[in-house]
């Protein structure tokens, strides 16, 4: 196959499908409990130098507990893939936590504004950034997920965001037109986190998917962390519920508000008022360190934090906006 162009970014993850399936021959697919807490889970499953993933999308259903905890353990030198990240690349810039970035949407907090950390810390030289686009890391995922090296799509030609890619340009042997082929990604460790899960891992989640069904399969790790867990019989009683089955799934956490500030969808909406203190706090160096000390490190968990920031009266008040929403919609 002649290649006729390609980005001179750096291809931080290796896209051979036989290497990847050398690791999956050896990962665990027992129908087993597999329960843990999440401090647990991150020592056992997320390492420095490791790739990271985090399901959801913006704001909505991101799972900021275990983004806490990464960072609370203080994991240092992964790398990331920046796809629709906002609250979470924040959290994780905030840590220092990669300094590898598969970037396609980061730094900004959509209508919020943009992270002066997150900003701050790319511009600071000690990050090496690829670029892509949202569907180019979804087609990416997507490769990984079906087992190829890579998928063929026609976005990003003649843009400085391919320059900056790692894709590769040829020609179609059929039409003898030109595809842009995107390699495969399969992170180390990824995160998502949903509404339900039994304690085996089949997990449910509401509302809208983006490419977390392409990361639970393209993941050679994969952490479920659940606003509760319900009984397997629930889960037999409708499979076509189930999005993400057990075979996928290496540790189930029951952590309720665990997309804390953000939005998870029909349970709570985000805390704006806590994303803009964050924003605003960041502008202040000393400040901000304070602000890290009071909300992560010297917090014991999740719900530490919450009761840091409002505790159960604030989550009733979130929970009751986000019900009044979904009536009035």
């Amino acid at each position: 196959m002649d290649i006729i162009d390609q980005g001179i970014g750096t291809l931080f993850t290796d896209p051979d499908p036989d290497k990847a399936r050398e690791f999956f021959r050896t990962k665990n697919r027992k129908m087993e409990n597999k329960v843990m807490d999440l401090k647990d889970a991150i020592a056992k499953y997320v390492h420095d130098g490791d790739y990271l993933a985090i399901g959801g999308f913006g704001a909505n259903r991101t799972p900021i507990a275990a983004c806490h905890e990464i960072v609370r353990q203080k994991r240092k030198n992964m790398g990331f893939a920046g796809h629709t990240a906002t609250h979470d690349m924040e959290v994780l810039s905030a840590g220092e936590v990669y300094n590898r970035l598969d970037v396609a949407y980061v730094v900004g907090l959509e209508a919020r504004g943009l992270s002066p950390c997150s900003r701050s810390y790319l511009q600071s030289g000690r990050v090496k950034v690829t670029e892509w686009t949202n569907y180019s890391l979804a087609a990416r995922l997507k490769a990984a997920a079906m087992g190829v090296p890579y998928i063929p799509t026609r976005n990003m030609m003649g843009t400085d965001t391919f320059k900056y890619s790692a894709a590769k340009i040829t020609k179609c042997p059929y039409t003898g037109k030109k595809l842009v082929l995107m390699p495969a990604l399969y992170p180390d460790v990824s995160v998502i986190h949903v509404h339900e899960a039994d304690v085996f891992g089949n997990a449910r989640f509401k509302g809208i998917a983006v490419a977390d069904l392409e990361l639970a399969n393209a993941s050679r790790r994969l952490i479920i962390t659940t606003e509760k867990l319900i009984r397997n019989d629930e889960i037999t009683r409708d499979p076509s519920l189930t999005r993400i089955p057990y075979i996928l799934v290496d540790a189930v956490c029951e952590v309720p508000f665990g997309a804390y500030p953000g939005t998870m969808a029909y349970e709570y909406f985000s805390d704006e008022d806590h994303l803009r203190e964050w924003m605003a706090v960041e502008k202040d160096p000393e400040k901000f360190k304070a602000f890290l000390n009071r909300n992560i490190f010297e917090c014991k968990d999740h719900d530490d934090y919450i009761d840091r920031n409002g505790g159960p009266r604030k989550m009733r008040e979130l929970r009751a906006k986000e019900l009044l929403l979904h009536k009035e919609a």
